[in-house]
């Protein structure tokens, strides 16, 4: 998985647990494509400042992973979902599958 898909997806599951700088920052990095001269610019701060926050907040985001392993679980789930979808030949079955998986995320 890319690096920014991924820490946009931890943001989603641990966001609320960072503080809210951290959260604003990655959020405003990694959801809404803003530069670091431009969050730097919005924030009154370096680029310096915004990466050295940024790296302190991914690193959080991955040691949440690490302690909680919700990413990794959904994961597992979609792994094992996609496999019984795999398996079921009638069509209609599949569609109603599919519906109840778009459910999940």
């Amino acid at each position: 998985m890319e690096k920014n898909i991924e820490i946009s997806i931890l943001l989603d599951l641990y966001g609320k647990l960072l503080t809210e700088k951290q959260y604003s920052l990655l959020d405003d990095y990694y959801n809404k494509d803003f530069s670091l001269s431009e969050i730097a610019e919005n924030l009154g701060i370096t680029r310096q400042a915004v990466r050295d926050n940024l790296k302190k907040g991914e690193v959080n985001l991955y040691e949440l992973e690490e302690k909680l392993s919700l990413l990794k679980k959904a994961k597992s789930q979609e792994k094992i979902l996609k496999g019984i979808l795999e398996k079921v030949e009638d069509k209609s079955i599949q569609k109603e599958i599919k519906k109840l998986m778009s459910n999940l995320y």
